[in-house]
C-alpha cells in the first residue's frame, strides 16, 4: 500500500465522505486495518465458553461470585458482541472510515474475527463484506456454544494469548495485536500430552495434584502481568500495513507522527505508582533476575480480586475451599452499570442465556468499584460570617484507582461533582452540575467540574480541535479523531505521563507532588463561589457528590442521529444476506443506532442514570 493511498484514506475522513470507494471486487473493503498479531487461519479454532462451563461454572449459591464461567458471563467481557452500544458505534466508525469494523470487531468478536468472518479470510489478499458484522453466526440470545460468534472475549481467547509470536515476535501493547497459541498439541511439564494448544495461566501444579487440570496446561507469567490487559484496553487509531490512520495533532497544530491514542488505560497504569510491582509470583518461583521491589498493584489485582471465601475453587472437581485465597475472581468488574441492565433485559432470560444472576452480579460490583473503590471527595469551606455576600467552597476530588478517573472508552463517558448548598430551613442557595434524570440533561454552569476527555477532528482553517458540528452538537467521530481538545481527567497516584502527549492532561495542569518532581498529584481542588442572599438563615451546608455517567445523552443521540444521516438500514435488512437473518433479537427492524436510542428511553431501564460515587458535606457557623 503506498503513502499515497494512505493519504487519500485520510483525505476521506478529514472531509466527512460518506463513502471511501470500495476498491475490490465484490463489495469488500481492500483496506487491512488489521496487519499486526496473528491472522485468520488458525490451525486450532478458538473454542466457545461452552468448551469450559462443564468444569468452570457451578450452580451451587455458593460457587455463583466465584467460579470462573459465572463470574465471566455477566461481565462487558463476555458480552463484547451483545452490547447495542458497540453496535451503534460500529455503523458510524464503518461510515465514516468503510472498512473500519474490521479493526473493531477484532476485539469484540474474536472467534468470527479469527475464523474469516468479519473482512478477512485465511487466504492473505482475500476479504470478505463482514466489518458490519452482518457474517456473524448465531445471534444474540444463544448462550455460548459452537457456532455463536456473539460469545464476546471468552476463555479460550484469554488463555492462549502469549507474550510474543512464533518468530520471536514481541507483543505490541493495544489494540488486540496479540499472538495467540496455535500448536495442534500441548506437552504439560510432566511430559503428557494433550490435543490442541496449551491452556495459560499464572499457575504451576504439582503433576498428580489434586488441582491439576484435565487439559493440556502451562504457567504463564504474562497473565499474572498487567500487559496482558493492555492487549486491548490500550486503543490506537486504526492503522494499515503502512502505517496509522490518524496521527496526534496538538492543539498549537503539529503534528506529533504518534498514532493516535484512542484509549490509553495500560498506559496511564504504566505510568503510576502502581505499576512498580511488575512481576507477581503466583508460579511460586519468581525468576532469579527480578529484582525485589516494593508493593505494587496490577489491573488483575483491582478488576480479579481474590477471593477470601471459605468456599473459593476454580473448578467444580476440585474441593471447596481448595483455592481460598488463591483465586483471581474472573469479575473483570468496571464502571459500567448501565449496558449489563440492558442486556439482562434483552438476552438474559432462562430460555436465552440464562444469566439474569450473573448480571445482577456485574450490577452490584460495579457500583460497587465507584463507591468504594474509585474516589475520596472533601470539602472545606473558607472562614464565613453572617451577611457576607458569598461563601468559598473547595471540593478535593483524589484519585483511587491505578490510572485516570475516569479511563478507557472516552466517547460520552464523564464524571461530575454536583455541588449543592442549603441552608438552615433545608432551602436550596446554589446548584453547580445539576442533573435532570427525566431529560438526562447535565448544567454544565459556570463553575461545573466535568471530568473527561474529548477528542475531535483538526480544523486547519480555524487552527482548532473541533469537538461539534456546525449546529453546536457533540460530535464523536472516534476513527476520524486526530486531535484532544480536553483532557481534565485525574492521574492516578505517581503519575509520570505529565510530558506525553498522549497521556498529558489537556486544558488543565495538575501540579506535581513536590516542586520540580516528575509525578503529578492524584487529586483535583475544585472551587466555589457560592453567592448568598441577605438574610439566608445559617448554617449554610455544601453537600458534594461525585457521579459517574456512561453515556451521555450526547453520545446517544450522536449515534442515532448519525444512524439516520447515513440511511443505515433496519439491521435484519443491513444483513439480509446472512441465511441465518432474520434474528427475533435485537435490533431486527430497527437501525442499531435507533434500537440503542430506544433502549435508552425505556422507562424500566433509565437513560444511562448517572451512578454517585462519593459524597461529603461541610457547614459554616451560624452566625
Amino acid at each position: 500500500m503506498t503513502a499515497r493511498f494512505i493519504e487519500r484514506i485520510r483525505e476521506a475522513a478529514a472531509g466527512g465522505l460518506l463513502m471511501l470507494g470500495l476498491l475490490c471486487a465484490g463489495g469488500a473493503a481492500a483496506v487491512d486495518y488489521t496487519p499486526h498479531g496473528t491472522q485468520p487461519g488458525l490451525a486450532w479454532g478458538i473454542q466457545p465458553a461452552d468448551a469450559c462451563e462443564g468444569c468452570h461454572r457451578g450452580f451451587a449459591p455458593a460457587d455463583g461470585p466465584l467460579l470462573p464461567y459465572n463470574t465471566w458471563s455477566g461481565s462487558m467481557k463476555a458480552n463484547a458482541a451483545r452490547d447495542p452500544l458497540f453496535w451503534a458505534a460500529l455503523d458510524v466508525a464503518n461510515r465514516d472510515l468503510p472498512g473500519a469494523g474490521d479493526y473493531c470487531l477484532r476485539c469484540h468478536a474474536p472467534m468470527a474475527w479469527f475464523e474469516g468472518r468479519v473482512s478477512k479470510t485465511a487466504t492473505p489478499g482475500q476479504t470478505v463484506n463482514g466489518e458490519n458484522g452482518c457474517l456473524l453466526q448465531g445471534n444474540y440470545a444463544l448462550p455460548d456454544t459452537k457456532g455463536n460468534d456473539y460469545g464476546g472475549i471468552n476463555c479460550q481467547y484469554c488463555h492462549r494469548m502469549m507474550p510474543s509470536g512464533p518468530a520471536g515476535q514481541t507483543t505490541a501493547i493495544g489494540s488486540a495485536r496479540i499472538w495467540l497459541d496455535d500448536a495442534t498439541q500441548c506437552t504439560n511439564p510432566d511430559g503428557s500430552i494433550y490435543g490442541g494448544p496449551c491452556r495459560r495461566g499464572p499457575y504451576r501444579y504439582d503433576a498428580g495434584s489434586p488441582l491439576e487440570p484435565p487439559h493440556g496446561w502451562v504457567a504463564s507469567p504474562f497473565h499474572a502481568a498487567g500487559e496482558i490487559c493492555g492487549s486491548c484496553h490500550n486503543v490506537d487509531a486504526a492503522e494499515t500495513p503502512a502505517g496509522p490512520v490518524k496521527t496526534l495533532i496538538l492543539n498549537d497544530g503539529t503534528d506529533t507522527g504518534q498514532t493516535f491514542p484512542v484509549e490509553r488505560t495500560y498506559s496511564e497504569w504504566l505510568r503510576s505508582d502502581f505499576a512498580d510491582v511488575i512481576f507477581r509470583d503466583r508460579l511460586g518461583d519468581a525468576p532469579a533476575q527480578q529484582p525485589a521491589l516494593a508493593r505494587g498493584q496490577t489491573c488483575q489485582d483491582c478488576h480479579m480480586r481474590t477471593s477470601s471465601s471459605p468456599d473459593a475453587r476454580a473448578c467444580v472437581n476440585n474441593p471447596a475451599g481448595s483455592r481460598q485465597g488463591n483465586l483471581p475472581v474472573h469479575e473483570f468488574v468496571g464502571a459500567n452499570s448501565w449496558v449489563p441492565r440492558l442486556l439482562k433485559a434483552q438476552y438474559g432470560a432462562p430460555d436465552q442465556l440464562d444469566r439474569e444472576d450473573a448480571f445482577d452480579r456485574t450490577i452490584l460490583w460495579a457500583k460497587e468499584m465507584l463507591m468504594d473503590r474509585s474516589a475520596l471527595v472533601a470539602v472545606t469551606l473558607d472562614p464565613y460570617v453572617a451577611g457576607q455576600a458569598s461563601l468559598v467552597a473547595k471540593v478535593k476530588v483524589t484519585n483511587l484507582s491505578g490510572h485516570k478517573l475516569p479511563t478507557g472508552y472516552g466517547e460520552g463517558r464523564r464524571m461530575w461533582l454536583n455541588v449543592v448548598a442549603r441552608d438552615a430551613a433545608n432551602q436550596i442557595v446554589f446548584v453547580s452540575g445539576a442533573y435532570d434524570a427525566a431529560t438526562a440533561q447535565l448544567t454544565e454552569d459556570a463553575q461545573a467540574r466535568v471530568y473527561e476527555v474529548l477528542q475531535g477532528i483538526w480544523d486547519g482553517a480555524s487552527a482548532s480541535c473541533k469537538v461539534t458540528d456546525a449546529l453546536g452538537r457533540k460530535q464523536f467521530h472516534f476513527v476520524l479523531n486526530n486531535c484532544i481538545a480536553k483532557d481534565n481527567r485525574i492521574p492516578p497516584l505517581g503519575f509520570r505521563g505529565g510530558s506525553d502527549p498522549a497521556l498529558r492532561p489537556v486544558g488543565t495542569t495538575y501540579p506535581p507532588q513536590a516542586p520540580g518532581a516528575d509525578r503529578l498529584v492524584n487529586y483535583d481542588v475544585a472551587s466555589y463561589t457560592i453567592p448568598v442572599p441577605a438574610g439566608t438563615p445559617l448554617p449554610i451546608t455544601v453537600t458534594a457528590t461525585l457521579k459517574y455517567q456512561v453515556a451521555s445523552r450526547d453520545y446517544i443521540e450522536f449515534l442515532q442521529r448519525e444512524s439516520a444521516a447515513g440511511s443505515i438500514p433496519a439491521e435484519n435488512t443491513l444483513c439480509s444476506a446472512n441465511p441465518e437473518r432474520p434474528f427475533d433479537v435485537g435490533p431486527q427492524n430497527l437501525s442499531r443506532g435507533e434500537f440503542l436510542y430506544q433502549l435508552w428511553n425505556d422507562p424500566a431501564l433509565g437513560k444511562s442514570p448517572p451512578e454517585d460515587m462519593r459524597s461529603a458535606a461541610a457547614s459554616t457557623g451560624t452566625r
